[in-house]
């Protein structure tokens, strides 16, 4: 049997009366793992056959990710809890089929609900990914270029930091905040060792200042989606009664539990800013790349892609990035991932970055390379291939999905996979 941290059994007996059982007795069922697709990218249908559909998801599956699959390196899909996909299914109620949305996803570490907000995007909608934690920062940039869109910005700032260069900025808020875990005790029993019965009440104020920095971020006639993995009444109706004290007028909320819902533990309220959203000026970033980069990208790009999404072209050193076109002058901000990562200058030349290649579908590559699953795997640990052909740039692609940039010179390909991201598969 499960054992609670002292006072939490007791707290839920009282706020759930005769479902409390029910309740406790889902503690001894194993958690529950899924999928989403990604619906830049091709995923089988005929392996997607074998799961079952998530109700109420859009793209989400039950089943399990294996983190060194094809479909995962490439993006194709990511591993995320049942309960959560329904936040970012909330949010593409409101934001799919909008074009210049301004999206943020303040407290975005591991990437889950900013791949979901981009699954629903218009490419001319701009996403900014923000994560407090540096370590974590750099999960979610990964996690993010996997994805293959180009129109999101990964900081790695406080809230507070944002409000200045934000005010009143954004069409829609994710507020995924930090939380008392209650929600997921059933998979992470390690999130048991924090709760006491105060912990919720300190998670509260946190809360509280991280939705006081949201609400300066929040255009008029803008939407909030506040959501924790907890069932505390101090970290969720609370906070939704504070926010409706704001001016927020609430449009819906639910809270999911795991004898009433086929995953773990989720509080979910989406709230709606008074006003009426009206275009806002902003003063973009404008290109600062020389002539000379501009023209070797430019010669690598016509040589190399059929066709490449609007941006704004800049150089941070010898490092050449696409950023979104709503793009704002960050340069006040710590930056983790300034739009596309495209590629680095060599002398008198262009290298495109593993980032580009996960980005670019194999009709946007001149010249493709079809990998088997074989392939795939001694790629992955950093081997060459044999391959008869011309030399030049080719994009490696494995189930219809792009993977990396390679070049092929006197019948090998070279291998371009970066070293931390290698791996030996045994299988």
């Amino acid at each position: 049997m499960t054992q609670f941290p002292d006072g939490f059994e007791a707290k839920y007996r009282t706020i759930l009366g005769a479902d409390a059982d029910a309740f406790f007795e889902s503690f001894e069922t194993p958690a529950v793992s899924a999928f989403r697709i990604n619906p830049r990218k091709q995923v089988s249908q005929q392996a997607l056959a074998a799961h079952e559909k998530i109700p109420g998801s859009a793209d989400g599956y039950y089943g399990k990710v294996d983190g060194h699959s094809p479909e995962h390196v490439t993006g194709a899909v990511y591993s995320q809890e049942p309960a959560a996909q329904q936040v970012g299914d909330w949010a593409g109620e409101i934001i799919t089929g909008r074009h210049d949305l301004r999206a943020l996803d303040l407290c975005a570490a591991p990437g889950g609900k900013s791949t979901n907000l981009l699954s629903n995007l218009t490419d001319d909608s701009l996403l900014i990914s923000n994560e407090i934690s540096g370590k974590r920062a750099k999960i979610l940039v990964e996690n993010l270029e996997r994805w293959g869109a180009g129109n999101v910005v990964v900081l790695n700032e406080k809230p507070s930091n944002l409000t200045a260069v934000f005010p009143q900025f954004f069409d829609f808020i994710v507020v995924d905040a930090p939380c008392s875990g209650e929600g997921m005790f059933r998979k992470d029993s390690d999130a048991m060792q924090y709760w006491t019965p105060d912990y919720p009440s300190t998670c509260q104020t946190l809360q509280r200042e991280i939705l006081t920095e949201a609400l300066q971020m929040l255009a008029p006639g803008g939407y909030l989606l506040y959501a924790t993995c907890t069932w505390a009444p101090e970290e969720d109706e609370a906070q939704v009664a504070w926010l409706q004290s704001q001016n927020l007028q609430l449009v819906k909320s639910d809270k999911l539990y795991p004898h009433q819902f086929r995953g773990e533990g989720q509080f979910m309220a989406l709230l709606q800013a008074p006003g009426t959203a009206h275009p806002q000026a902003t003063s973009a970033c404008k290109s600062n790349l020389s002539s000379d980069k501009r023209k070797l990208w430019q010669e690598w790009a016509l040589s190399n892609l059929t066709s490449f999404p609007d941006g704004i072209l800049q150089a941070f050193g010898d490092v050449l990035y696409l950023l979104p076109p709503q793009t704002s002058h960050l340069s006040s901000l710590k930056i983790a991932r300034n739009g596309l990562q495209l590629g680095t200058f060599k002398k008198n030349r262009f290298e495109p970055a593993f980032a580009l290649g996960l980005a670019t579908s194999p009709d946007q590559a001149q010249r493709t390379y079809e990998l088997t699953d074989d392939e795939f795997y001694r790629v992955m640990a950093g081997e060459t291939l044999a391959s008869p052909g011309d030399n030049g740039w080719l994009l490696l692609t494995i189930h219809g999905n792009g993977l990396t940039f390679a070049k092929r010179a006197n019948g090998i390909i070279k291998n371009n996979i970066p070293k931390g991201l290698r791996f030996t598969h045994h299988g």
